[in-house]
């Protein structure tokens, strides 16, 4: 066998194993009553990363087919994997990742010891394309409780259009997902061509009509640091002066800091942060 015929059927046999592993449940699809299949069928798998049944049956076929960085994209996604399964697979394809894990997923060890100082203050990082990367315990159940979601799914416009918790928390979060959008098109304009910036615009063009409403205005907007309030499910309403600094020279990775606005603000945090240690 030639060389490209053993990658293309080591890309296959990994795919095929990264979809067995992950349960419908995982996924957030229904079981079924007559699953048979370990993990999830074939057509999930394209149904999730927006491709073509069709073309991801000969994908796992071994056929002799060209897969894009946008699609392998989408399918690191779907199939939920980490940074050595994703540079697994876009060996595989012979493809380069236009957005490696080493340039967009790591924050240096002094940041996350930052991130545990600015304690009881909630605090992040998060990318231009509002990914968060990195938070601290405060912020890890302000809005939500972020530990329990997917990584895929710790996107801050991900959160606001489509988890009912994260939403239920933003007492003002019309007006706040309409500036969110006009900056994420504001921003994406410095990355049109970037497989991950134009999958995560077709998944909330996917999932989301208010999203589609909002994008299709063609809104634009820089980012400012603002005051924000989130309603806590344990603490109630708190507010906040948000305070951005880019960790890099243009709109790339972002430490954000909401710094209480009142007493009552500083003490819900600091309440907040004695419950989640009291929790574990």
């Amino acid at each position: 066998m030639s060389a490209e015929t053993v990658r293309r059927g080591e890309l296959a046999a990994f795919l095929r194993s990264r979809r067995e592993r992950i349960s419908p449940e995982q996924a957030g699809l229904p079981r079924g009553p007559r699953r048979r299949t370990p993990g999830l069928r074939r057509e999930e798998v394209a149904h999730l990363s927006t491709v073509g049944v069709t073309w991801y049956t000969w994908l796992e076929q071994a056929r002799d087919i060209q897969v894009s960085a946008q699609v392998l994209d989408a399918l690191s996604r779907a199939l939920m994997l980490d940074a050595s399964e994703r540079a697994h697979l876009f060996a595989l394809a012979g493809t380069a990742d236009p957005t490696p894990a080493d340039q967009t997923t790591v924050v240096p060890p002094g940041i996350r010891q930052m991130l545990a100082q600015l304690e009881p203050f909630p605090a992040c990082v998060q990318n231009a394309r509002y990914d968060i990367l990195a938070y601290n315990r405060t912020y890890g159940r302000l809005l939500s409780d972020l530990d329990a979601l997917p990584a895929e799914d710790r996107n801050c416009m991900w959160l606001a259009f489509t988890d009912p918790e994260w939403c239920a928390a933003m007492p003002d979060r019309k007006e706040t997902v309409r500036l969110m959008t006009a900056r994420f098109r504001s921003r994406m304009a410095g990355h049109l061509a970037e497989p991950a910036w134009k999958a995560l615009l077709k998944r909330l063009e996917h999932a989301s009509g208010e999203f589609r409403e909002l994008w299709q205005r063609h809104e634009v907007a820089r980012a400012v640091d603002k005051s924000k309030r989130f309603s806590n499910p344990l603490v109630g309403m708190l507010s906040f002066t948000y305070h951005g600094l880019w960790l890099n020279p243009a709109e790339g990775a972002r430490l954000g800091t909401y710094v209480p606005c009142d007493e009552r603000t500083r003490e819900g945090v600091e309440r907040l942060h004695e419950l989640i240690i009291a929790g574990g």
